[in-house]
């Protein structure tokens, strides 16, 4: 899913210590043999707003702020759990405007990527 969604034009970047592209990419394969898990985060081409128009067309993921659960969720941070901050104060804490983040559930792959795909689609037509 990562690999996938690292490829998608919609998409500038992906952050998951399981892709080559990662920092954390070596550290990752020696201290977590099984994977680094499920939840990770990406950019979505258009910022706040199409980031806040992506988490609002998901149809199969959940708009939740727990991670980890047998569903798969996704949060815009920006305009949600860090909210009251300012900009600034967001960039200052890893908050970027076009982040959001994904808690890969149970579901079937071909779903969660159409699912993903529909609401990337739909994040470019942000006002």
């Amino acid at each position: 899913m990562a690999e996938w969604l690292a490829q998608h034009p919609l998409v500038p970047w992906v952050n998951y210590a399981g892709l080559p592209s990662s920092p954390y990419y070596e550290r990752a394969k020696q201290y977590l043999p099984k994977g680094p898990g499920s939840i990770f985060t990406l950019g979505v081409k258009g910022g706040r707003d199409a980031g806040r128009c992506f988490v609002e067309a998901v149809k199969l993921h959940s708009h939740l702020a727990n991670v980890g659960d047998a569903k798969s969720l996704v949060i815009h941070p920006a305009s949600t759990t860090h909210q009251q901050l300012s900009n600034e104060e967001q960039v200052a804490a890893g908050i970027g405007p076009d982040m959001i983040r994904i808690s890969v559930g149970l579901e079937n792959l071909e779903d969660i990527l159409w699912d993903l795909d529909q609401a990337l689609a739909a994040s470019q037509k942000a006002d």
